[in-house]
């Protein structure tokens, strides 16, 4: 039997049988509808041209909060119900993480496999629960005290708002859970990148009222542009790119060695194992002290301007502490994800090795080594597409069409999500063929 059925280019044709797929696409299509129809639920009590004016104040622009606006896909700026989107439980997961790293019982349940799993998740979202609370009664604070306050049902409102943005909150982690279960790709980073798609077409309207109205020279629209692409490209070859080191089998023969007695494979590493969490951590910490002065104490306090001036965004400072936690993290959670010393034990196992490297703790020490100098390039590269919008807009004058991390949310959510529909067709390929072999046999 032939096995070119393997080779083909999908169609849409493989791609219409593949009836399980079909379902998980429109499981995460409703879902995310459902998302942004809740970016547009208001909370109770709030006048929503106060609301509207209050955002143009403190939510608009290029600042930290207004990014993470658009990660919400408007809900902060309208305060709806998802205004805290996923924020606080990436937070959890951050703090969760590091204290994994450090506390014997966390790493006892880690290590306890897919029950341990379960708890450590299930301490991450009490504690997001927690963070959620805080924030949002930083909130309510903050609308009810503020100059020309929106906040119309008095000192209620905290009672409500709390609750509400607290279950809004959880109602998305559920919702991205479900996504990942029973959807197509990762539930929580496709709610992000949902937000984020939300915002483009405004943002490049922007652009172009901006050159009509003669605020932008059409050059300098069209370097936006260029450059904005560029980026796109850019982060696609990187996220693409892979170290394959060689791996050997000595013991096991193929006819493709001619009796060699060697079969070679290769283990693919990649240039950012991490992914895009490095930076939303970052972020994540880096908003902390800003949320705190913008939502709890009036901005005309000299004490909190000083503040918030230190760590506005695109200034020197807050460049080079973004830089410094986006290296930590890219180094941290690629100590999480790729364990060298285990993959050195598994090979050894295997009786695989690689070529010129002896077994056991040499392999774990030449792994480590590529896997240093793989990170230092990926982190320095999260650097610096994160700090590329800032450099635009400190040149042009005009908040850049995509963010870093929106553009490193959109890539890798977009490559992550269509690698999996090909595994999926692939997948119902491989059934449809042994069903062929079965009734033949027959």
């Amino acid at each position: 039997m032939s096995n070119s059925i393997f080779d083909q280019k999908l169609s849409l044709d493989t791609f219409s049988k593949a009836s399980d797929l079909k379902k998980r696409i429109l499981f995460a299509i409703i879902a995310l509808f459902v998302y942004r129809i809740g970016t547009y639920v208001p909370l109770p009590g709030l006048d929503p041209v106060a609301i509207a004016e209050l955002a143009n104040r403190h939510l608009r622009g290029t600042g930290l909060l207004g990014m993470f606006n658009m990660f919400s896909g408007g809900a902060l700026s309208r305060m709806t119900i998802f205004a805290l989107n996923l924020m606080p439980y990436i937070s959890a997961s951050i703090i969760v993480q590091l204290f994994t790293m450090v506390s014997p019982k966390l790493e006892a349940l880690k290590k306890e496999g897919e029950s341990g799993r379960r708890k450590i998740h299930q301490y991450t979202k009490y504690l997001t629960i927690l963070i959620a609370g805080f924030q949002s009664y930083g909130i309510s604070i903050f609308l009810m005290t503020s100059p020309g306050s929106p906040v119309v049902i008095g000192g209620l409102f905290p009672v409500i708002a709390v609750p509400s943005l607290i279950c809004g909150t959880m109602f998305l982690v559920w919702l991205g859970e479900q996504i990942t279960s029973r959807g197509i790709g990762n539930g929580s980073s496709l709610l992000i990148f949902a937000g984020i798609v939300a915002n483009m077409p405004a943002s490049i309207a922007n652009v172009f009222e901006l050159g009509r109205a003669g605020a932008l020279s059409t050059f300098s629209v069209l370097v936006i542009f260029s450059v904005a692409f560029a980026a796109i490209v850019f982060v696609v070859f990187v996220e693409r790119a892979q170290r394959k080191v060689t791996i050997s089998y000595p013991q096991r023969h193929s006819m493709m060695t001619k009796g060699s007695g060697v079969d070679g494979n290769h283990m693919p590493l990649k240039i950012n194992s991490a992914g895009v969490i490095p930076p939303i951590f970052a972020y994540s910490l880096l908003s902390m002290p800003l949320m705190l002065a913008n939502l709890v104490t009036e901005t005309e306090n000299e004490l909190v301007r000083d503040l918030i001036s230190f760590f506005s965004r695109g200034g020197p400072v807050f460049s080079v502490i973004l830089i410094g936690l986006i290296v930590f993290f890219s180094f941290f959670y690629t100590a999480i994800v790729f364990n060298p010393a285990e993959t050195a034990d598994n090979l050894k196992k295997s009786g695989g090795f690689i070529p010129g490297v002896r077994p056991g703790q040499a392999t774990a020490d030449y792994l480590d080594y590529i896997l240093t100098r793989l990170t230092v390039v990926g982190a320095l590269y999260m650097a610096f597409v994160c700090i590329l919008p800032d450099i635009m807009s400190a040149k042009f004058g005009v908040q850049f069409i995509f963010g870093g991390t929106g553009i490193l949310i959109l890539v890798g959510v977009t490559m992550d999500t269509i690698s999996q529909i090909y595994t999926h067709v692939l997948s119902h390929q491989y059934k449809g063929v042994l069903k062929k072999m079965d009734r033949t046999r027959r």
